[in-house]
């Protein structure tokens, strides 16, 4: 256990991808030491923002507003020590919505990373485990990097599952569309708009990041960081294809239950036409007044049954030739 409230993790980064935990003081010590130390810490404690201003007393109050702030965009500030870089990834968390997406706020140097979350994210918990099996990062530039790669790695099972629910309704739209299917698309398409939000300032604060000039990135980092982006571009493009193709399925669906409903409109309508000339007849001999004719014979209804299916036929003939149906 921390003696800080708000420190989730403390650990040297050896050098070699393992990672030694830090407790009490010896977190302190450390983080003023030229050894490299990641302190990863709860932005809802508000012991973080005294820790961090007591203990990293060199960090301006805009770089500490920005680790603590409520809400936050993907970007990247460059100071002459080191950089500010927050980033999103997906919510991975049980009972949330993946496109709510977490922010993870990070001070990168040469010899401390500093990281902040409001909310617990998946990727943190994948490095924290990497350095505990000896397969973590060995350097700052290291810790960037595969910070990112996780983050994006694990946005794509997410994506192809919005891609593959979209096949899926696309379908269902061509074999047996429902007004219900629109709701599904809306969400589909909604979900798509999100995640471009957030993912595509990261395309470019990675683009920044791989031309930055600071000292703990090489070319092996550099080379990786291309790599990522080319991922976050073909995400992006990705979710515009989904969001298209979400509209296109949808007017499909809108069309499709638009031609139902025209259809049936039709039928009525070609049903009340047969009728209205027939309401019309039994109306007028159904009024209760002197000189209806037949009224005497015990016949007239067959006949007037005669002459109401006679004037069927003929509303038929006229409507075929009038090319109503």
């Amino acid at each position: 256990m921390h003696n800080e409230k708000g420190i989730t993790h403390a650990v040297t980064i050896e050098g070699d991808g393992h990672g030694k935990p830090l407790v009490g003081e010896a977190i302190s010590q450390t983080i003023k030491d030229d050894a490299l130390a990641w302190v990863h810490l709860d932005a809802n404690e508000p012991s973080s923002r005294e820790w961090l201003q007591r203990e990293l007393t060199y960090l301006d109050n805009i770089i500490i507003d920005a680790l603590l702030a409520e809400e936050t965009r993907p970007r990247i500030l460059e100071f002459e020590s080191g950089a500010l870089m927050i980033l999103r990834g997906v919510n991975l968390n049980e009972d949330s919505e993946p496109e709510d997406m977490i922010s993870i706020r990070l001070w990168v140097d040469a010899h401390r990373i500093i990281s902040v979350h409001r909310r617990p994210l998946k990727t943190v918990q994948d490095i924290q485990k990497r350095l505990s099996e000896g397969r973590g990062p060995k350097n700052s530039g290291d810790f960037v990097v595969q910070l990112v790669g996780r983050l994006f790695e694990r946005m794509e099972p997410v994506f192809s599952g919005m891609d593959e629910r979209l096949d899926d309704i696309e379908e269902l739209v061509m074999d047996a569309p429902e007004a219900k299917e629109r709701q599904v698309i809306t969400e589909i398409r909604k979900q798509a708009i999100v995640f471009r939000r957030y993912i595509a300032p990261q395309r470019d604060m990675i683009s920044h990041l791989r031309t930055s000039e600071q000292p703990w990135l090489d070319q092996t980092h550099r080379r990786r960081l291309q790599e990522a982006m080319d991922r976050v571009i073909r995400y992006i493009e990705d979710l515009d294809t989904i969001r298209e193709r979400a509209q296109i399925v949808k007017d499909e669906l809108s069309n499709t239950l638009a031609d139902r409903m025209n259809k049936n409109m039709y039928v009525l309508s070609v049903i009340a036409a047969i009728f209205l000339p027939l309401g019309f007849l039994t109306g007028l001999l159904g009024i209760n007044v002197g000189g209806i004719p037949g009224s005497d014979n015990g016949d007239a209804f067959y006949v007037f049954c005669g002459i109401l299916m006679l004037v069927v036929a003929l509303q038929v003939l006229l409507f075929k030739k009038m090319r109503w149906f």
